[in-house]
């Protein structure tokens, strides 16, 4: 991975829900077994209440439906 070890990170995350738009890479978590473990994806469509996320190239045709906050959540039922 670009940066491995060197302690910078190859995305810049949007962590404002406010500002949240089309394109955006955000830091995503999932409930239930995947409870804790970080994920990254691409915003798909931003609305009101809630964000679809893309989770990225391997799975081109995945969207997952996430909370509309800092780190939205996804439930495990949506991966």
């Amino acid at each position: 991975m670009l940066g491995m070890g060197d302690g910078s990170c190859p995305f810049e995350f949007n962590f404002d829900p406010a500002t949240f738009k089309v394109g955006d890479y955000v830091s995503y978590r999932v409930t239930g077994s995947l409870e804790g473990m970080p994920f990254v994806g691409t915003l798909l469509e931003v609305h009101d209440d809630h964000v679809v996320i893309s989770p990225g190239e391997s799975e081109p045709d995945a969207r997952y439906r996430g909370t509309r906050e800092d780190r939205p959540l996804v439930e495990i039922s949506e991966i």
